[in-house]
């Protein structure tokens, strides 16, 4: 039994609208996730010039989008799409994680909040990278 949002789906411009509208509606949620393990306000942060929260929260943005991006390719429902892409976050959030681990020297979070920009850019590009290999992985 098809639901409406299947028939609607049918449609390649409402079909569009749909899959932009869910992938923004989690982008929302997931920076939120992130915003909230991080010790900084990123957008208090980024009001203020901060290029390092800059830096980092719009490769997290690019992250996140990425990952939708493939799940979408890869995946005939909305369904499978949001459950991959939301997989595909909580694997992004590990590697922050990890990332903050891995550099016991300083604290990722400190550096970024007082505007380091080398650790902004470094942190940015993880994000985007790690968004490539997570991104092929959701392939079913």
């Amino acid at each position: 039994m098809e639901t409406e949002i299947d028939k609607l789906l049918d449609n390649a411009y409402a079909s569009s609208l749909v899959f932009v509208s869910v992938t923004v509606l989690s982008l929302i949620v997931f920076l939120w996730v992130f915003e909230m393990m991080t010790k900084y306000k990123c957008w208090k942060e980024i009001k203020r010039g901060n290029m390092a929260v800059a830096m980092a929260t719009g490769g997290k943005i690019f992250g996140i989008c990425n990952i939708f991006r493939f799940s979408i390719e890869a995946n005939d429902s909305i369904y499978q799409s949001l459950i991959w892409g939301a997989f595909g976050f909580v694997i992004l959030l590990l590697a922050y994680f990890l990332f903050e681990f891995m550099t016991p020297v300083f604290r990722i979070d400190e550096e970024i909040a007082s505007d380091n920009r080398a650790v902004g850019l470094i942190a940015m590009i993880i994000s985007v990278s790690l968004s490539y290999v997570i991104g092929a992985t959701v392939i079913i």
